[in-house]
Parts: C-alpha cells; structure tokens; sequence
C-alpha cells in the first residue's frame, strides 16, 4: 500500500481503543479515521463525536464491507474476536485485534489460520504492555547469562483487593464472553514467554470465591471464571515455573516476577517498570539500569500501520504468539477441571 492513506474503521470502541488506538492511529502519518460500529448507535455516536470520526455504523458487517475502509481495529470483548477477524480478512481488511486473542484455542487456530490464507494483509494482535519497557534488557540479561540456567520461576500477579460479594458481574467474570480467558493470565503468560519461552506441563488449581453475581439486569447468574488461580509448571527448558494470579489476595504486592538461576538471580517489579538482580556471590540484589533506548514502550498503532506499508514485520504481537497463549490458557482449563497435570498442546 506504499504511502496511500490507510483508512480504518473500529468495532467495539472500548475504554483501550480510545484511551490507545483511536488517538495513536490518527496521530500516525496517512491514517484516516472512517467510521466506527459499536453495541448501539447511540453509544456510536458518542465515540464519533469524541474523535470527530465521520460515520456510526449501524452494525458490524456494513463496516467490514465498506469499500472505502481498509483496516479494523477489533475493541470488542473476547467472544467476538474470532467471528471479527475472520470477517475482516475475508473482506482484504487488514486486523488489529485487541488482546485475549480468543475464546480458546480451537478459535485462535482459526485466525491464524486465515491469517496465513490471506498473508497479503497484517493481522496483529495488542500486545501485553506491562513489560515492553522492560522487555529488552531482560532478555539481553538472560541470553548473556546473567543468571545461568535459569532453574525456577515465580510470578504472582494480584489485584490486592479484598473480596466484595456485591460487586456486578463484570465481562471477564462471564464465560459466555471471556471463554477461557482467566483474570490477566494470558497476557502475563505472552510477556513471561518472551523471555522464557513456553510450557511444556501444567497443574493448576483455580477458585471462583464469589458463585454468583448480579448482572446488568439485576438477575443472579452462575460465575464461572475463577477469581483465582494457582499454576505450577515445566518450561521447555526444564525450569519450573509457579505462577498466581487472583482478584481476591487483599493486600498482595504488587504483581512481580523473580527468575532463578545458577548464576544469579532477577527480580522484576511490573509497576515500577524496573529490574533488579544479584549474581553468585552477592548477598543482595541492585537495580539494573535500562538504557533510555532500550524503553521500548508502547507502539502498537506505529507497528501495525509500518506493517501494512512494508516498513517493519509484526513483533508485538503475532497471531502465532497469540495460539500460544490460548493453548496456554486451555491447558489450565482442563488441569483445573481434571484434577491432572496436563500437557500444553503445540502450535
């Protein structure tokens, strides 16, 4: 598509698309903002008076079919991703898709596989943020072999909050909408598999603490999602990993990862975006310093449109490395319900 303008439509502008995608694609040079489909064209009209975007569709398909669209940016919920997506590039649209790839894996295949059919259009998942500044160190630090090999792993991931029956049902709390999708458990996964790579086995114990909940018509409904998850498993390179994830630990830290190895030892503070680490012989640990240029960041919307115009291939994030989160969160689907250790299903 060289330099002609890229014109794209949104479908599901949520609380992410317009905090990140609507304002950073329009920032992008020869982007074109065309229209926008959400649940209701009164909540359509709302969003495009916000962006000064020209037009509200009255549903989904009108926007996938419009000629003069040739991007979607997909800000729906996760039950809605895989019917999206492949609409979209059916119909020679280019995808940005937001994260929680799917409903499970069976639905991320399909993408990727239709991903593959039409590999004239970029198709990019968002990628998990919380780590991209601190991403690149972290690997250098492990490939150079600041810890050696790297032995055990624990990230725990809590929301610190106590339990609170009256709360309403929210969408990651539905299964009907989030599938499989367990809390931030697949996004914190994609970022560990950056570094680590991926599981081979798992056991895992989840935990719904509240069984039911009000949803938006005040009626009681079944919660099926946990609130809390417990992981234990073996990476491919023999590490075993343990990994928590939960709504529900009042007064937890806040989210970390500590990777052990034969050599050292790296600790990571998600909020603070900062690294610290000791090696053999040291008795505490130091911060590590992050080169300016290695803060990365967020550049979601710069990434995908330089995709579409030739300049720079999808890293962050790759449907391919969305099929391994899904296959991931399956996995602690069947341990969970099974009561087994469980493989973690290839891509």
């Amino acid at each position: 598509m060289s330099e002609k303008a890229i014109r794209v439509g949104f479908v599901g502008a949520g609380a992410n698309t317009r905090l990140h995608h609507i304002p950073k694609l329009r920032a992008q040079p020869g982007v074109v903002l065309m229209g926008v489909a959400n649940r209701s064209v009164e909540s359509g009209d709302l969003v495009a008076k916000e962006f000064d975007i020209p037009k509200v569709y009255s549903s989904w398909r009108e926007l996938i079919a419009a000629p003069d669209v040739d991007a979607i940016c997909i800000g729906t919920w996760p039950y809605m991703h895989c019917e999206l997506t492949l609409a979209a590039l059916a119909a020679g649209k280019h995808v940005l898709c937001e994260a929680r790839m799917a409903m499970n894996a069976a639905e991320g295949r399909r993408m990727l596989e239709a991903s593959r059919k039409a590999s004239n259009l970029v198709a990019q998942l968002v990628p998990a943020p919380h780590t991209l500044e601190t991403d690149p160190t972290l690997k250098t630090l492990l490939a150079e072999g600041f810890v050696g090999d790297v032995v055990a792993v624990e990230l725990q991931a809590g929301q610190g909050k106590f339990v609170d029956t009256t709360t309403p049902l929210h969408w990651r709390q539905d299964i009907s909408l989030s599938g499989h999708n367990i809390l931030n458990m697949g996004i914190w996964y994609e970022a560990m598999s950056r570094w680590l790579g991926h599981a081979k086995r798992l056991t895992a114990f989840t935990r719904v603490t509240v069984p039911k909940r009000k949803d938006a018509d005040g009626k009681m409904q079944d919660v099926k999602v946990p609130d809390h998850a417990d992981i234990l498993t073996e990476l491919g390179n023999g590490a075993i990993a343990h990994l928590r994830f939960s709504s529900v630990t009042a007064l937890a830290p806040s989210p970390e990862v500590w990777i052990y190895g034969t050599e050292g030892t790296i600790r990571l503070e998600a909020d603070a975006k900062r690294l610290s680490g000791a090696r053999k012989g040291e008795s505490a640990l130091k911060e590590i310093s992050i080169p300016k240029e290695k803060r990365i960041g967020w550049r979601v919307e710069e990434e995908f449109v330089n995709a579409i115009r030739g300049r720079e291939k999808i890293t962050h994030t790759t449907f391919e490395d969305g099929v391994r989160y899904m296959e991931f969160t399956d996995a602690v689907t069947r341990s969970a319900t099974s009561g087994q250790a469980v493989d973690v299903k290839p891509l």
